[in-house]
């Protein structure tokens, strides 16, 4: 692997001071929250850049394998539990597999030019208030792009207007883009889960990071500015990068 050894956690702010119960022993911060919370809502999202709707096989198959059949290689499969498909039909049969699911909750992410990515809420725990988003697995044209950004932005955004306390993203500790982009998008590095999973016939130790809801306001705002039409050229580069993770430090 190019990259080198994983950054050990930031220290975050907790929200309250120390509190002890009656026998003296330390406790965490009261929970004000109503719990249990619904489910993030299934419905269409959308964007400037994007729009993020549910899985449906029927429309979104033959483009989302062209998309990613564009690619030169199989590498974006690498690190997904399945992939990759050699055919259309291969592909059609696993997406209806998926289109039922209420956990793992799947999206159809679309550019300007249609279907071009995949993303779901999964590990749904509506009585912690906690969700991780996951299974993302984006075509060559999304990747890196305002469209790409603006789909985990609106995905958060949902989450944490629901009322989750709690937003994780989780992925093989091999996996140097998507411990990347967790970084750039304001997650916060917990640690490692060694021997976590076996897919594909191999081990994965598993990376840990999360976003919890006292951060959610000043990553929104970050988001919201650098998302915003101003900070695009006419050819659709930025002029400032996104600073979500130092936002609220």
């Amino acid at each position: 692997m190019a990259d080198g050894p994983i950054e050990q956690p930031q220290q975050r702010p907790q929200g309250s001071a120390a509190r002890t119960n009656e026998f003296g022993q330390p406790i965490g911060f009261p929970v004000d929250v109503e719990l249990p919370l619904a489910a993030p809502s299934h419905v269409a999202m959308v964007g400037q850049w994007c729009s993020v709707e549910p899985l449906d096989p029927d429309r979104d198959a033959a483009a989302l394998f062209d998309a990613y059949d564009a690619a030169p290689d199989a590498r974006g499969w690498t690190y997904l539990f399945t992939g990759p498909f050699d055919s259309e039909q291969a592909f059609t049969s696993w997406l209806k597999k998926l289109e039922g699911s209420s956990d793992p909750l799947y999206f159809v992410i679309s550019d300007s030019n249609g279907p071009c990515g995949i993303a779901a809420y999964l590990r749904i725990a509506p009585h912690a208030g906690s969700v991780e988003v996951g299974s993302i697995h984006f075509a060559p044209r999304l990747q890196r792009t305002a469209a790409a950004t603006e789909a985990m932005f609106l995905m958060m955004q949902r989450a944490f207007e629901t009322g989750y306390r709690r937003y994780e993203w989780k992925c093989d500790s091999l996996n140097a883009g998507s411990r990347a982009a967790a970084a750039r998008l304001g997650f916060s590095y917990e640690g490692e889960f060694r021997q976590a999973v076996v897919y594909k016939g191999r081990n994965r130790d598993t990376s840990w990071f999360s976003i919890v809801d006292r951060e959610w306001p000043s990553l929104r705002d970050e988001f919201v500015r650098w998302l915003a039409p101003s900070n695009f050229d006419s050819d659709g580069r930025q002029r400032t990068s996104l600073r979500a993770a130092t936002a609220f430090r």
